[in-house]
């Protein structure tokens, strides 16, 4: 800088910098980690607005229709006493044809529909039409929503479910002395109807399309909800062009399906490990919540306020969930409350409270678990070792029939017992984030574990 002299001649002097000098920047520092496609939305559209929920609450009524299209054999009081096999006919104790049906029971009228041909194959097609509905329906109106309203439309499936559970006895209290037919019109109608209307009603989840690469629908869905919420584009869509191309980089080599999913935890042990203990805290809870109102007729009670009191139960069983979810770990929870169901076998509607409670939160637990990439299929197979459970509980059920129902009901307090402990081994997501790739869920995974690595690298070196 120059500076000029008593001499009028100027001299250049050297002067130190005033400004600040920068500081010196660590070779451990980080660049701010680019928001989450959570994030992104959450921000995008500024939180949740009341048709938004309203919308994921509409999608998760599906479960009240799922449950209608439960149904089980009532065990008529009259069989055939014939012994000649010639003069035998078809009309025999229930409980000689155990069938795996899922959950909840609805005692039929006196004449069974398995006399026409055509519907066990009719109720085969709609066994496979309804798998998905209650995985499908849970992962959309969660994500439809943000990260304060998930936990409240989790449970608010679980209440439409026990809605419709409850109505299957009233309806076939109401119908016992009409046709069998009469009652699946009056489960089937009302569901045609609501398929009719999601249609027009349900919006994909946009954070399922930016994750498939569908990018401009993710775009377009988002500024429909942001513009219902008044937030119009207020926020740059520069958050969405980054998040969108954070995940494509994620996403390239990765590839849609139930295989796909498979293949990618077969290549992470630590992914592979948790999906084993879910579906195994699932078949547990799977096998209990199925197998006990199935064995309700055994009892000897009545049938339909046996089925109506189960049906009850999981009201007080959805509250509690919705109150747990945000105060206590899941992990917690899902060991504590399959314990419960295991000691109270005997007594059933403690038993079948404490299994609802964890049936649901095994479900919740599961979405939280697994990244948005794999959570479909993910959540998909740990209802399905629900549903394997279910397979399994009429056999136990015809078992504790045949001799005892202390065999059935005692199996079952093992069952979710053991199985429940292996809910132990998963790590704890209460107040995280849903996360959306399997390297974001890796980088997750690090971060909890870095502070102990830590400390036991300075302790090692202390000691050295």
């Amino acid at each position: 800088m120059d500076k000029r002299t008593a001499g009028g001649s100027h001299t250049t002097v050297s002067m130190a910098n005033t400004a600040p000098a920068p500081l010196e920047t660590s070779h451990n520092a980080k660049p701010p980690k680019p928001k989450s496609i959570d994030e992104m939305i959450e921000t995008y559209i500024g939180g949740t607005g009341a048709v938004q929920l309203l919308k994921a609450i509409f999608v998760a009524i599906a479960w009240a229709f799922d449950a209608q299209q439960v149904f089980t054999d009532a065990e008529p009081g009259w069989h055939c006493v014939v012994g000649s096999p010639g003069n035998s006919s078809s009309c025999s104790p229930a409980a000689k044809w155990p069938c795996a049906l899922p959950p909840g029971t609805r005692p039929r009228r006196r004449w069974s529909p398995t006399g026409n041909s055509t519907a066990p194959a009719g109720r085969f097609i709609a066994g496979l039409a309804r798998s998905v509905i209650g995985t499908c329906t849970l992962v959309l109106s969660t994500e439809l929503v943000g990260k304060k309203w998930r936990d409240a439309v989790s449970v608010a499936a679980f209440f439409c479910y026990t809605f419709g559970f409850l109505s299957l006895p009233a309806l076939a209290y109401a119908l016992r002395d009409a046709s069998w037919r009469s009652m699946y019109l009056c489960v089937s109608v009302p569901c045609l109807c609501y398929a009719a209307l999601l249609c027009f009603l349900a919006q994909e989840s946009p954070r399922w399309l930016l994750v498939r690469g569908r990018t401009q629908e993710a775009v377009d869905t988002l500024r429909q909800i942001a513009s219902r919420n008044g937030s119009g584009t207020s926020v740059a869509t520069l958050d969405v062009v980054s998040a969108v191309m954070k995940v494509e980089d994620a996403r390239r080599n990765e590839d849609d399906g139930l295989f796909s999913t498979l293949r990618m935890m077969w290549q992470r042990p630590w992914a592979l490990r948790r999906l084993a203990a879910i579906m195994a805290a699932g078949f547990g809870a799977g096998t209990v919540y199925f197998g006990m109102p199935l064995n309700v007729g055994s009892l000897g009670a009545n049938l339909y306020l046996s089925v109506t009191y189960n049906a009850l139960a999981e009201l007080p069983s959805a509250v509690m969930s919705w109150l747990l979810i945000a105060r206590i770990n899941q992990r917690s929870s899902v060991v504590a409350f399959s314990a419960a169901a295991s000691a109270c076998s005997l007594a059933c509607l403690i038993s079948f409270f404490a299994t609802c409670t964890a049936y649901n939160i095994v479900l919740i637990y599961a979405m939280e678990l697994f990244p948005t990439s794999v959570r479909s299929s993910a959540v998909g197979l740990v209802r399905q070792a629900m549903m394997l459970g279910g397979v399994a509980a009429p056999v136990l059920v015809a078992l504790g029939r045949d001799r005892r129902s202390f065999l059935s009901f005692g199996v079952f307090g093992l069952v979710i017992g053991c199985s429940g402990l292996f809910a132990a081994c998963l790590p704890e997501t209460r107040g995280r984030s849903m996360l959306d790739t399997m390297e974001e869920e890796e980088e997750c995974n690090e971060a909890a574990v870095a502070p102990f690595t830590d400390t036991a690298g300075a302790t090692a070196t202390d000691l050295v």
